[in-house]
């Protein structure tokens, strides 16, 4: 049986509806609203021919999916290629795109070490490096939001704390691009991506041994663990190259949608500089809004059945987080950024035992910026038009023109 995208073909279940479109071309991807509204239309799955493949958009179903390890597995991929079948471009993920019980020995590596104690040791560098950088902007006026912002912050804190001899800003940010590109289909999108292969994973594989880290950061801690036996040397490398594909690239995705949240919001951000508590919230609300990871797959492990729809072993799922996390069923006028909404479980982080490993670390990057911001910023306004980057799992802005104005 010939293979679509790296998994086998499945027809579409019983009384779901067949849907002629690409989850995956440009002009979705860069402005998904219209999809997301559809998706959720069509009930709890629709049938995506051109991938042969599942897709869900409404909370409910996206949430069981997403969640069940033992009937909807990772280690078969996350993207549409099933390990199962086609070896995949690199190494997968050691707590990403595995199961358990390996996935729990790996992830409790990383638990500990990125332990709410451990973040709250980073929390006051967090703070002196937004105050910082805020202040330097707002005092150039004009600036550009994903680049001096929304990249500059997470690469600067994250790599420290990480312990990062050489925090090349370019190549970790094409890494992370990379990584989430390459788990869609292989389309123009995902090719430019792997072009820089060559390049980019060498420097990172690189980056990651013991030898090139600090002997007081996250990834010294990681080889702590394999001096114990609790995992390997390479299983130390493998773990801190999952943080820098997945610790990065995410939060620059929130910290941009953040900022173009609030400018498109002015009312917000007077919410906000009233009372900077309400920066944490402010970030939830803006992973809940964007969605910085529109999409992630898992494949059925078993026959099984999710909303009165049967789904035959190896098919596999796009769980729309996008769409998910803008169901009205679900949030009261979802379609509004509101930074006093109760958040409590949006599903930007995931959800289960392959929620992110990492969401403590960043929220306090995400609450020292809108922090920095409420104390110092009094408006934020569009300079020029903002430009979304088509990914094939993230929703990113290439560019964010701003201005900062003190009041």
């Amino acid at each position: 049986m010939d293979l679509v995208e790296g998994h086998y073909p499945i027809e579409a279940p019983a009384g779901v509806p067949e849907w002629d479109v690409d989850p995956f071309a440009p002009e979705i991807l860069t402005d998904p609203i219209d999809y997301y509204t559809e998706l959720r239309a069509k009930g709890p799955f629709a049938y995506i021919p051109k991938y042969s493949m599942l897709a869900c958009g409404r909370y409910d179903e996206a949430k069981e999916v997403f969640s069940d390890h033992e009937r909807f597995v990772s280690g078969r991929g996350v993207g549409l290629q099933d390990f199962k079948l086609e070896q995949p471009w690199r190494p997968p993920s050691i707590v990403l795109e595995v199961d358990p019980p390996y996935h729990t020995q790996n992830r409790r590596v990383l638990a500990r070490v990125m332990a709410t104690k451990a973040v709250q040791r980073l929390k006051e560098a967090f703070r002196i490096a937004a105050d910082d950088l805020i202040d330097a902007l707002l005092e150039r006026g004009s600036f550009e939001g994903v680049g001096d912002l929304a990249e500059a912050f997470p690469v600067n804190v994250f790599s420290k704390a990480v312990g990062l001899a050489d925090a090349d800003r370019c190549k970790l940010v094409d890494y992370g691009a990379m990584v989430f590109n390459g788990i869609g289909p292989d389309n123009a999108i995902r090719q430019a991506s792997m072009a820089k292969v060559p390049t980019i994973v060498p420097w990172i594989t690189e980056q990651c041994r013991r030898e090139n880290l600090s002997d007081d950061g996250i990834g010294a801690e990681i080889y702590a663990a394999a001096d114990t036996g609790e995992i390997t040397e390479d299983e130390a490398g493998m773990l801190i190259r999952s943080l820098l594909s997945a610790g990065i690239d995410t939060t620059v995705t929130g910290l941009g949608s953040a900022l173009w949240c609030f400018a498109n919001n002015p009312g917000e951000l007077e919410r906000l500089k009233v009372d900077p508590k309400l920066a944490r919230p402010a970030f939830e609300e803006t992973l809940r809004f964007t969605s910085p990871i529109h999409s992630f797959c898992r494949t059925a492990g078993v026959d099984t059945e999710v909303g009165g729809v049967s789904i035959v072993e190896g098919t596999k799922i796009l769980c729309v987080l996008g769409a998910a996390n803008l169901d009205e069923s679900h949030w009261t006028d979802a379609g509004k950024f509101d930074i006093q909404r109760r958040t409590l479980g949006h599903l930007a982080f995931g959800i289960g035992i392959h929620g992110c490993v990492g969401q403590n670390l960043a929220r306090a990057e995400g609450e020292a910026v809108l922090g920095a911001i409420a104390r110092k910023v009094g408006r934020i306004e569009l300079d020029g038009e903002p430009v979304w980057r088509p990914n094939n799992s993230i929703r990113a802005l290439d560019r964010l023109p701003l201005r900062f104005h003190t009041a």
